[in-house]
């Protein structure tokens, strides 16, 4: 009885294993994908889309990709300072970062700080829509490993930049500069850039026209930072 227990164990953990190696595989081959093809979406997009369309079925997204020299060198700076000043020189996770914002948080006693780094927040907006789950995470930074081992520094930027969201139903740089400037992403100035940085956490808690005192701080804290950010 003992060995026949033992022999479906081993069983089961082998097609555990080989599932799970099916799973990473899957992700490995759209991570390799997207080294040369830009994403058509993401699964966060997918997930705003039909959000969006619970109130008007015809509802769209506002989304144009462009590539990275047509983006401001201005927004590249001030995304780095305010999400991720390490970006350039870590392999995906910033140890400090992730420290100091579980110390915050210890401190606080409730989650008020993240130290994802611009690597992982890409494999989220990629593949997950914004599930909490200790899986999700594992594969979030599973991701993260395989973006920093595959792509370049600047292919991760550039996806990232036209990607994330940047207010309601609002995605990537091209579409964020003309939705709150009326701009394109190659024409966006140092203090816009850093205002549309600065709403990267909250994107849709911020209109064109939004000006309040806290956006007008972290706009001027990111600007003073910018000089010093490392891009690629």
């Amino acid at each position: 009885m003992l060995r026949f227990i033992w022999r479906w164990t081993w069983r089961a953990l082998l097609l555990a294993l080989i599932v799970l190696a099916a799973v990473q595989f899957w992700f490995l081959v759209h991570v390799w994908y997207w080294v040369d093809h830009n994403p058509e979406s993401t699964a966060f997009m997918r997930a705003r889309l039909e959000i969006l369309r619970e109130d008007d079925s015809k509802a769209r997204l506002r989304h144009q990709w462009v590539p990275y020299r047509r983006i401001s060198n201005h927004l590249k700076r001030a995304v780095v300072a305010a999400e991720d000043a390490k970006f350039v020189a870590h392999r995906g996770f910033d140890w400090d970062g992730i420290q100091k914002a579980y110390e915050k948080n210890l401190r606080e006693g409730e989650i008020v700080a993240g130290g994802s780094t611009i690597t992982q927040q890409l494999a989220k907006n990629l593949f997950f829509s914004g599930e909490r789950a200790w899986w999700r995470k594992a594969q979030e930074a599973a991701v993260a490993v395989m973006l920093e081992t595959i792509m370049s520094k600047r292919r991760i930027l550039e996806i990232y930049l036209n990607v994330i969201e940047w207010g309601d139903g609002v995605f990537g740089a091209e579409a964020a500069a003309r939705y709150h400037y009326g701009s394109s992403a190659a024409n966006l100035g140092d203090e816009q850039a850093a205002r549309l940085a600065a709403i990267v956490p909250s994107p849709r808690r911020y209109g064109p026209a939004s000006n309040t005192g806290y956006l007008q701080q972290r706009t001027q804290i990111i600007m003073s930072r910018m000089n010093g950010a490392r891009v690629p």
